[in-house]
């Protein structure tokens, strides 16, 4: 009895021996003695075992639903999904899935062009023609086909419901003039104001315009924008050569939208006669603002307004039915039926569910990106050389992987606002005056404090701890690497005895000898951007305890409000091109929606708006070259915001997830239809 125990023992080591050795990652051969007592015998004997155990299988990654794609964002998501008002990043991305566009961009690429909804076009020889050839057999969601007259529509009722806070202010400047940013400008010019900019982001007074000016401005948007259903074109006569036209029209403000469906919604009805009392909707009070109906691969479900936002795949998408890849090599169609974007604010919670499997991919702040790394299993660096990424496995059983080291296309800036709009009661300025209590409105209209303000900036602190390292302070408001940009232009620097100086200069000695206080807002959930404003608050301190700045989180849809209402004096807010070219940059931040937002002084942006507007139709090379570094220089001079820095870009993603790809135009929810998931 104990002799057979003996044996069972014995046979149990080898046995043992062989599971070990099958759980070692590389093949190999284990060779070792037993000694054994020989049943029946008495004796004993050494037996030699030799195991070659089988190799292991590498670790796989598969989501346990891999029909739904889960991204948690770190905002409270989309703020309205009419594509002729969003201006947002998350809104831009359910409506570049729900919409298409005339034009695409070319895979990778983000200055080359492919047919979408339009399979073809002609530009005229002087660059002011676009004629599109409008794809037949294209349905919207609803069941409708797609017509020439729908497109038309899309743009004229773009531009005529205005807003100097929507995107269509890119269209109307080609289509209607250089520097006219909103109809409500040429109506003011119709009626003879002397003020153009009166009329603006005011439905009331434009409702109440000469009928004559109302009519001809209509006009001349009718005649810009010219359909003919029979020969399946619609043609663009633009007011100036404009060279970025294109890339305009391949973004989420171009999506096309459906002429009938949209009237059913109460959405202008298309006569000159009424356009007047459409003009000036808000993103709140657009008739599209929850309700789509596009003719891209996805279709909205459902969206709870700051938590959810739900689409599915479209079972009629044209580019299946007739076969056309979005690109060369590229899908016709989505794979994944079903996108869940949620607005989960709080890191933790989106750190939890990216370890768990629970989120696909999240927004990862830079600050937590050690906490992060550990559980990267595959390093993607990507290749200037070749625009693409080279991945390499550096740990099998680790569930993300991370794409490093691309060009970054968006960045962060705090914002002065010139003016703020004070009705009496306004939170952000305290006591509202110089009184140590508070600052008037106008506080940043002293180029002294814009001043103050940016050599009390600590760039370096904020590049090491934010960004990690991985990023190079602004030169001025564009990106690197584009046409104009110099490295070793004119930028401010840290230095606390400038800021001292500027100070004691600020609203005649006032600001040195009493003091202010005043509020910064960012969105909560932006820990980056509340450390910017940290950096100010402490750097100011430590010159004098009376300069005192209380920081404040707002939920994103009360801080767009807010900014867009110019009510905060300074805020921290994030810019994503809209298409690869230095006028996409200048426009907004010089001259457009930021200048806007800002209440620059006429005399400011006016000095700004004659170089932007020189720079756009410049098409020498080497004059546009110069424009932009002058328009660097004056953006230095004149100090309208803080400038910070330009990350390159990380992403990361469960390694589940499959055919990502990069191009500087997209945020990565741009491209739900390339993706896989297993």
């Amino acid at each position: 009895m104990h002799k057979r125990i003996a044996w069972i023992a014995l046979s149990a080591i080898m046995i043992g021996g062989l599971i070990l050795a099958a759980c070692t990652p590389e093949t190999v051969v284990e060779t070792i003695e037993v000694v054994v007592t020989v049943p029946g015998t008495g004796e004993t004997e050494v037996i030699v075992v030799t195991a070659t155990p089988e190799p292991v299988a590498p670790t796989t990654f598969e989501s346990g639903d891999p029909s739904t794609l889960y991204y948690a964002s770190s905002s409270e998501g989309v703020d309205t999904l009419d594509p002729a008002w969003n201006y947002e990043s998350e809104g831009d991305a359910a409506i570049r899935n729900i919409y298409d566009q005339l034009v695409t961009y070319d895979g990778t690429s983000a200055t080359s062009f492919i047919p979408s909804l339009a399979e073809d076009w002609e530009i005229s020889e002087d660059g002011m023609t676009y004629t599109f050839y409008i794809r037949e057999g294209v349905t919207f969601h609803n069941g409708n086909d797609l017509t020439p007259g729908d497109v038309a529509y899309t743009f004229r009722r773009g531009i005529l419901q205005g807003g100097t806070w929507s995107p269509q202010l890119l269209f109307t400047e080609p289509i209607l003039g250089i520097g006219v940013y909103d109809i409500a400008e040429v109506v003011a010019e119709l009626e003879g104001l002397e003020d153009i900019y009166s009329l603006e982001d005011d439905p009331e007074a434009v409702a109440g315009a000469d009928p004559d000016a109302l009519m001809t401005a209509c006009e001349m948007v009718m005649e810009a924008i010219v359909y003919d259903d029979a020969a399946g074109t619609v043609t663009f006569n633009l007011s100036t050569p404009w060279a970025i036209f294109l890339p305009t029209l391949a973004n989420s403000w171009g999506g096309v939208i459906d002429q009938e469906w949209s009237i059913e919604q109460g959405t202008w009805d298309g006569d000159c006669a009424t356009w007047q009392n459409y003009y000036g909707v808000t993103s709140e009070t657009t008739p599209l603002r929850a309700v789509t109906n596009g003719t891209g691969p996805y279709m909205l479900d459902s969206w709870n307004p700051g938590q959810e936002l739900v689409m599915v795949a479209n079972p009629n998408f044209w580019r299946v039915q007739q076969n056309v890849p979005l690109f060369e090599g590229g899908p016709v169609g989505p794979s994944i039926e079903r996108i869940v974007q949620s607005g989960v604010q709080e890191w933790g919670t989106r750190y939890a569910m990216l370890q768990a499997g629970d989120a696909d991919f999240t927004d990862v702040p830079r600050e937590n990106v050690i906490q992060v790394d550990p559980l990267v299993g595959e390093w993607c660096e990507y290749v200037i050389d070749t625009g693409d990424f080279e991945c390499q496995v550096t740990n099998e059983s680790a569930p993300l992987r991370l794409y490093r080291g691309a060009p970054s296309t968006n960045r962060t800036d705090a914002m002065f606002v010139f003016d703020v709009n004070d009705d009496g009661g306004n939170p952000y300025l305290g006591s509202a005056q110089l009184d140590g209590n508070g600052i008037p409105a106008d506080f940043f209209s002293d180029i002294h404090v814009r001043r103050a303000f940016n050599y009390c900036f600590d760039w370096d602190a904020y590049i090491q701890e934010v960004l990690a390292g991985e990023a190079i302070q602004s030169i001025g408001y564009m990106l690197p690497g584009m046409l104009g940009y110099d490295p070793e232009g004119p930028h401010y620097s840290y230095d606390p005895d400038m800021c001292a100086a500027e100070l004691q200069q600020a609203w005649d000695g006032q600001v040195w000898e009493n003091g202010f206080r005043m509020q910064i807002a960012y969105n909560t959930g932006g820990l980056e951007r509340q450390t910017i404003a940290q950096i100010l608050q402490n750097n100011l301190q430590a010159i004098d305890p009376k300069f005192n700045i209380e920081i404040i989180g707002l939920p994103w849809p009360s801080f767009l409000a807010a900014i867009r209402a110019s009510q905060i004096p300074l805020y921290i807010s994030g810019w994503q091109e809209d298409f690869h070219d230095p006028h996409n940059w200048a426009q907004p931040f010089l001259v457009g929606t930021y200048a806007y937002r800002q209440r620059m002084s006429e005399e400011v942006r006016l000095q700004f708006l004659e170089l932007v507007s020189a720079g756009v139709v410049e098409t020498d090379e080497a004059e546009r070259t110069a424009i932009y570094q002058q328009l660097t220089q004056m953006d230095y001079d004149l100090a309208p915001a803080i400038r910070l820095a330009v990350a390159t870009g990380r992403h990361y993603q469960q390694r589940w997830v499959g055919d990502y790809y990069y191009n500087s135009i997209y945020s990565l929810q741009s491209r739900y239809m390339t993706l896989t998931k297993q």
